[in-house]
């Protein structure tokens, strides 16, 4: 089994920050990539940064220049490091592992985390 265990929300200021983590835990060969989507009330989950095996990173336009991903993969996990966070950016965030693999045979799957509450509020 594959787990992917979440820390690091809260509640924050506008202009605060916070930094998420995300382990992976389990039979795990290889991991694709890895990365953060969000859900607000009343909007569909969105994709917020990733990071490929190799180190490439994606962000979203809006967390561009505020938001940094970083990941290390002998510990398979991933980090999100929020910068001058923004009431826009409350959300329920989730980690996600892409293209896992338990062998090297076997079928790729995603996994998701159950994901943690960032608010940011006065």
């Amino acid at each position: 089994q594959v787990h992917l265990v979440e820390s690091g929300g809260g509640l924050v200021q506008p202009g605060g920050s916070l930094r998420l983590s995300c382990a992976a835990s389990g039979s795990i060969f290889s991991i694709n990539a890895m990365g953060w989507y969000r859900q607000a009330p009343g909007k569909q989950r969105e994709l917020v940064a990733a990071i490929t095996s190799g180190g490439s990173t994606n962000y979203a336009d809006s967390v561009n220049g505020r938001f940094t991903i970083s990941s290390d993969n002998a510990k398979n996990t991933v980090y999100l490091q929020m910068n001058s966070l923004k009431p826009e950016d409350t959300a329920v965030y989730y980690c996600n592992a892409g293209g896992v693999k338990i062998s090297y045979y076997a079928h790729s799957v995603d996994y998701w985390g159950q994901g943690t509450q960032v608010t940011v509020s006065s």
